[in-house]
């Protein structure tokens, strides 16, 4: 799979970039930038790189398969759908919307197409999750009463694009889509209500979301902050046993993906996958799935569901 990348960001350079590059079966072949210079980083690792100087330069090309977008959050869901009818597959980064009606367009865009589209989610290919995954539905911990998420990080600077109202800015929409989605994906369940919110804003921006929710059987709490020490976690906690992810979301940069399982008993283990790379994972996925019809982890019905949820906690905090 041949794939072109829509702008130069950080994330695109540090991280996806390079993990394209690693893919099997996939090679990283033109990147659109308006600033040549913004080029080279990508050089450095994939020297054979066409560079366009315009989007609409990129989608135009014949000699891509795919299209990976970073651009701000308010741009994703026009790019894709602008790719998408380029006859581009399409992976964009999260939040891929920032309403849940949104990702319907999408929907529609993608069977229109009958091209493959994605949001980034990369957490759902990490093993770590899929084991989590079986281990709560089959039953490891019994009957799961009680779910809590923490993602958090301190960023204050006024320039970033996460503390700006006009892209999309804010920490539900930056750092929310993985409480919600982790939580949604290990049980296979959806929210039900929610019973409490706290969203605070800075500057047109929430920074700090506290909020309550109940499943289909069980209660949900959650918390995530863009002005606080960095934290994450995510604990499942069932009637026979306890299972805790100790770096959900940032495996092998916040710390190694572990998992720690507590059972009745006492008995306590620990599994852990060092140097597993979710973002190298996500992209043989992706091709897999665009390719040969494979099974996705992370289709955009389920991203839908993820906004959905947020649009709640956003609904539920205004009111209270």
């Amino acid at each position: 799979m041949r794939w072109g990348i829509l702008g130069a960001a950080n994330f695109a350079r540090q991280q996806m970039g390079p993990a394209i590059h690693a893919a099997k079966g996939a090679a990283l072949t033109a990147l659109a930038t308006s600033d040549p210079a913004k080029a080279k980083g990508f050089r450095d690792f994939a020297p054979g790189l066409r560079v366009h100087g315009d989007y609409d330069a990129l989608l135009a090309d014949d000699g891509i398969d795919a299209v990976y977008i970073p651009l701000p959050n308010h741009l994703h869901v026009d790019w894709t759908i602008k790719a998408l009818e380029a006859g581009k597959h399409v992976l964009c980064e999260k939040p891929i919307a920032l309403k849940a009606e949104d990702i319907d367009r999408v929907i529609a865009a993608r069977d229109a197409s009958g091209k493959f589209a994605a949001e980034a989610f990369m957490i759902t290919h990490h093993p770590q999750f899929v084991r989590a995954r079986d281990l709560v539905q089959g039953g490891t911990i019994g009957q799961l009463r009680h779910v809590d998420a923490l993602f958090s990080f301190n960023n204050p600077d006024a320039g970033n694009i996460r503390n700006k109202p006009d892209t999309g800015g804010g920490a539900l929409p930056d750092i929310g889509v993985y409480i919600l989605g982790s939580a949604r994906f290990v049980t296979g369940a959806e929210p039900v209500a929610i019973r409490h919110a706290r969203v605070d804003f800075e500057g047109g921006v929430d920074v700090f979301a506290q909020f309550a929710a109940d499943f289909d059987g069980f209660t949900y709490s959650g918390l995530v902050s863009t002005r606080m020490q960095p934290a994450q976690r995510v604990t499942f906690h069932g009637d026979k046993g306890i299972l805790t992810m100790t770096a959900p979301f940032n495996a092998g940069v916040y710390d190694q993906a572990e998992l720690v399982i507590e059972t009745q008993g006492g008995a306590r283990t620990i599994e852990r996958w060092p140097g597993v790379n979710h973002y190298v994972l996500q992209v043989e996925a992706f091709a897999a799935a665009a390719q040969r019809g494979a099974g996705y982890a992370c289709p955009l019905e389920f991203s839908r569901g993820t906004q959905a949820m947020m649009d709640m906690v956003y609904a539920a905090g205004q009111q209270g």
